[in-house]
């Protein structure tokens, strides 16, 4: 018998249901049990089992027919992931990233510049400083480079931009797929390019400085913009 509170319940018969037909013991077309049966066979209102087939049929697992009773359809084809499709081998694709990122992240450094807690300020130092050492010690940075976005996007206290990041995960930071194996250095002024510009945005934040932060933030994203460009025309990285 399932005694937790309404909504628990309705997720759980929701669930059983769902692994019920995702298992086959109801078929495409199938009726599934009436609500009365529902009912007595898990112990929950008739209101619990309304919502329950509400929420499959919010799935697309089930229509309700009037008069007539509830039925399997056919599983719909699943939605590709975004971002699925984007080859970070390809520097079109690297610059279209950035693009959007770009999109996202100016926001997202702007308000973790008016709401970070002084724990995410001192998270968002601690991953600074590792960036910064791993590009200058020419060691591969960009696992540092997205943890450092990734706490920006956490001091925001919008989950959404978090959520954004995972989506994207490392591949985010392009230099991971377009090094790759080459495993070279980088020209110094390159690291040192890229070490000012994530100070310059980690500096804004910690200032309380909402248009500076948005500022370094959209430069520094700009500006990998303007690298990998310059890349596509085939002049050399600085």
């Amino acid at each position: 018998m399932i005694t937790e509170n309404k909504q628990t319940r309705v997720a759980t018969l929701r669930e059983e249901l769902k692994a019920q037909i995702e298992g086959g013991q109801f078929g495409v077309g199938d009726r599934l049990p009436s609500e009365a049966r529902l009912t007595e066979e898990f112990s929950v209102s008739r209101t619990v089992v309304r919502e329950a087939i509400a929420a499959l049929r919010a799935d697309g697992l089930v229509e309700p027919r009037q008069g007539s009773g509830v039925y399997v359809l056919e599983p719909k084809p699943q939605a590709e992931t975004p971002f699925t499709s984007v080859d970070m081998g390809r520097l079109s694709s690297v610059i279209e990233l950035l693009e959007v990122r770009t999109a996202v992240e100016v926001e997202s450094a702007g308000l973790a510049a008016q709401r970070c807690s002084p724990s995410e300020e001192e998270d968002i130092i601690e991953c600074l400083k590792e960036v910064t050492r791993l590009n200058s010690a020419q060691q591969s940075s960009s696992d540092a480079d997205f943890a450092l976005h990734q706490a920006i996007a956490r001091a925001t206290h919008n989950p959404r931009f978090v959520e954004f990041l995972g989506i994207l995960g490392p591949s985010a930071i392009p230099r991971r797929a377009l090094n790759g194996s080459k495993n070279r250095p980088y020209p110094q002024s390159y690291v040192d390019c890229i070490n000012a510009e994530h100070d310059e945005i980690v500096t804004a934040i910690l200032n309380r400085d909402e248009d500076g932060a948005r500022a370094a933030m959209r430069s520094h994203l700009k500006d990998s913009q303007q690298r990998y460009r310059s890349l596509l025309r085939g002049q050399p990285e600085s």
